[in-house]
């Protein structure tokens, strides 16, 4: 990790709005993985018990990024807040395409599906955090 690196870190980790949402992320990937893995357990193939935990996690991130990370920039009620969610789901199915990818092209690659969740989880989290700061609550 490059000073630089470390230095961006260090500021985001003073941004509160950050330090909130890697916690919602925390415990919307506790849903994502734990379902996964139950899925895996149970015979699901990697590449749906990705997506499928990755769905049960988006549902689990909403509730905590609309009430406790954003919630000074969620909307209240009627049409406003329909878009923010639609807006909300589109970035989750940006995140969920990157995590079905990833898994399916570690699958192929030979990896261990359980480390390409880990890669895919990386991935998505950057992307869906930079479009939910500046394009679903704005």
């Amino acid at each position: 990790m490059s000073l630089t690196s470390i230095g961006s870190l260090a500021s985001r980790m003073g941004d509160i709005r950050f330090v909130r949402y890697v916690l919602a992320s925390a415990g919307a990937l506790a849903v994502d993985f734990g379902s996964f893995l139950a899925m895996l357990q149970v015979g699901v193939a990697a590449t749906p018990a990705a997506a499928g935990g990755y769905s049960l996690g988006m549902a689990a991130h909403w509730l905590l990024s609309s009430r406790a990370v954003f919630a000074d920039n969620a909307a209240e009620r009627g049409s406003r807040r329909h878009r923010q969610k639609a807006l909300f789901v589109m970035s989750a199915l940006v995140g969920l395409g990157l995590t079905t990818l990833i898994v399916a092209a570690g699958q192929a690659g030979g990896w261990d599906p359980r480390l390409a969740k880990v890669l895919a989880v990386g991935v998505s989290f950057c992307t869906t955090y930079w479009l939910r700061k500046q394009i679903v609550f704005r």
